[in-house]
């Protein structure tokens, strides 16, 4: 077992910016499963689920749980992909050192625990993210700088790529006001977002956690 090769944030920093980025993402798509970011608060009866789906193949799943948080990450692309050798499989020491009150989680139907480029973690009183001591001595991009970059993206990341994903334009000032954590209200969302239910928004907004204001 391993430190994680690079700095990252701390588990309620990670929370917070994926509850952003879905809050973000609910606002301006009312279709869920056509939203890149999207948040669980009660995927189990005690752990929550953080994802990231681009649609195009790759995927970060982000698991709280109250032994500590699991990312497993899957780029498409990498020769790390079980589906890039002769024989199909999971890249040799992906998940030998996960702890097994950990790893448990990835056996469900939400996701294909096969399908993963790199996995992290921190159990609950750890001060480092670990990672297996996968086989891979010629440094193979294994994605995470790709999908793991997502979970630091300013608010002006997020303007510029909501313009591309969603072709909208957003009013930078108010991404900083939902980034700092203001009170959403239904003058926020039709300014980011004129064609949105604004009440059917504020009630998944609520559902994940993310302050609201009715009127």
């Amino acid at each position: 077992m391993r430190k994680w090769k690079s700095a990252m944030f701390e588990p309620e920093d990670v929370k917070q910016w994926i509850l952003v980025l879905a809050a973000l993402d609910l606002i301006l798509c009312s279709v869920k499963w056509q939203r890149v970011h999207r948040y669980e608060p009660y995927w189990t009866d005690s752990a929550s689920l953080g994802i990231i789906d681009n649609g195009a193949g790759d995927d970060l799943y982000i698991i709280f749980a109250p032994e500590g948080i699991l990312i497993k990450g899957f780029d498409h692309l990498s020769p790390l992909s079980p589906h890039a050798g002769e024989e199909y499989g999971v890249w040799p020491g992906m998940y030998d050192e996960v702890p097994a009150s950990l790893v448990a989680y990835l056996d469900t139907d939400t996701f294909e625990k096969e399908n993963v480029t790199f996995c992290l973690w921190r159990e609950k009183y750890d001060a480092e993210w670990r990672t297996g001591e996968v086989e891979n001595p010629e440094g193979l991009d294994d994605g995470s700088d790709f999908l793991l970059g997502r979970l630091g993206y300013t608010a002006e990341d997020y303007v510029e790529w909501a313009r591309s994903y969603y072709d909208k334009s957003l009013q930078l000032q108010v991404v900083r006001q939902v980034y700092n954590g203001v009170v959403i209200n239904e003058e926020i969302i039709t300014v980011l977002n004129p064609g949105r239910d604004a009440t059917a928004a504020l009630a998944e907004l609520d559902e994940l956690g993310i302050r609201v204001c009715r009127r």
